[in-house]
């Protein structure tokens, strides 16, 4: 179920477009499951993701420097946070969004690879309703902040940090993470040898609430749009399917 969390933050306004773009296959599977898939943040195809930025390594003797007095001290809380946040990656699965009150044809291109696409739009609010009826995990989602990983510090003392924030080169994404962590134990204690998710999870959702309308890509054939339809009656979810009004002929 949704949980709100200090470290994540909520966009201004609930009810801001927020865009997931997905191949046809993956739009299927999401309506056969009735779940949106999470990826195991390790598997999102970023090597940066869930790392700390070179400044954390500059800064660290400085802003420690009172809880830590000696050199090997030091050395030994930097070594196990670079060990722990490296390995945490495997127990963070993530489902990614993009923020905006339009239609984006470069996400189009990005997350699609061939013309037989979808957009699910969705709004904050709707994204954080629709997990009423998933109790396994907590839910967080919140916006992506974007750093200059050679001079900002990003912020520690929370597992969640790494996978808040990205690379400045990553900015026109705009993204909107909702994120579980979870972590395998024995005897009560942690035990990071065990695994507990693959390459990631579907987790269960209320398609109805979450999904406000469907866009069909802007290079899609005329044939794929009635496929789309045909799809959504068939799981009786009464959304309406909308040609992306990129395909539009311009008016000189």
């Amino acid at each position: 179920m949704y949980k709100e969390h200090p470290v994540f933050e909520k966009p201004d306004n609930e009810n801001i477009k927020i865009w997931r773009y997905l191949d046809f296959t993956k739009f299927v599977s999401a309506l056969d499951k009735q779940a949106l898939f999470f990826t195991r943040a390790d598997r999102l195809g970023d090597p940066f993701e869930g790392s700390y930025s070179k400044a954390n390594i500059k800064l660290r003797p400085i802003i420690y420097q009172d809880l830590l007095k000696d050199k090997d001290s030091f050395n030994q809380m930097q070594a196990q946070l670079q060990f722990f946040s490296k390995e945490i990656r495997r127990f963070t699965i993530i489902n990614c969004w993009h923020i905006n009150e339009y239609e984006s044809a470069a996400m189009w291109k990005l997350y699609l690879k061939t013309d037989e696409g979808v957009a699910i739009q969705s709004t904050f609010k709707r994204l954080k309703e629709s997990f009423h009826n998933y109790e396994e995990d907590d839910v967080y989602i919140g916006k992506v902040k974007y750093i200059d990983y050679q001079t900002e510090w990003l912020p520690e003392g929370c597992s969640f940090y790494p996978f808040l924030h990205k690379r400045k080169s990553f900015e026109h994404e705009r993204e909107l993470r909702a994120i579980i962590q979870k972590f395998p134990s024995k005897d009560g204690k942690l035990d990071l040898t065990q695994e507990i998710f693959d390459v990631g999870a579907y987790i269960t959702v209320d398609l109805d609430i979450l999904i406000e309308k469907i866009f069909i890509s802007p290079t899609a054939p005329t044939w794929f749009n009635d496929l789309v339809k045909s799809i959504v009656n068939k799981y009786n979810l009464g959304k309406e399917v909308i040609q992306s009004s990129l395909a539009e002929e311009p008016v000189y």
